[in-house]
């Protein structure tokens, strides 16, 4: 999956998981902020990337990927909240055929990307706190 869509599919896992907005994200992997916001209204689901122009959003359990014209799967699974971790999001990214896990714990999430074989890890900005996250 690509870097950029990998934290669009985060800040969509971790509304999905924790029922809470975002109002941006700071990616580990890539070592800097993104400017990302993304909310559920209903059966809703929207995530914007700032910087690329980029979306995605539809209703669950298929969101549409403006910037790749592709759909990604989510599909909420796992057991209740146990040790601080909620329930797993699994999906599947239909542009680079690739398959995900994500968890989270307090304000940050661990993506599992199947296509890297690799855990990436992204701090949660909530809005309330997003005034001083861009200065």
């Amino acid at each position: 999956m690509k870097p950029d869509t990998r934290a669009l599919v985060a800040a969509c896992a971790f509304v999905l998981l924790t029922d809470k907005k975002v109002a941006g994200l700071y990616d580990h992997a890539a070592g800097r902020r993104r400017k990302i916001a993304a909310e559920r209204r209903g059966n809703q689901e929207q995530a914007f990337d700032g910087e690329r122009a980029a979306a995605i959003s539809g209703a669950l359990p298929e969101l549409f990927n403006a910037g790749d014209q592709s759909y990604i799967a989510f599909e909420l699974t796992g057991d209740p909240v146990r040790d601080g971790v909620r329930k797993k999001v699994r999906g599947h990214d239909r542009h680079s055929n690739s398959d995900f896990e994500a968890r989270a714990v307090d304000d940050a999430l661990q993506l599992y990307d199947y296509a890297e074989g690799a855990w990436f890890a992204f701090d949660i900005q909530n809005p309330d706190a997003a005034k001083s996250f861009y200065r």
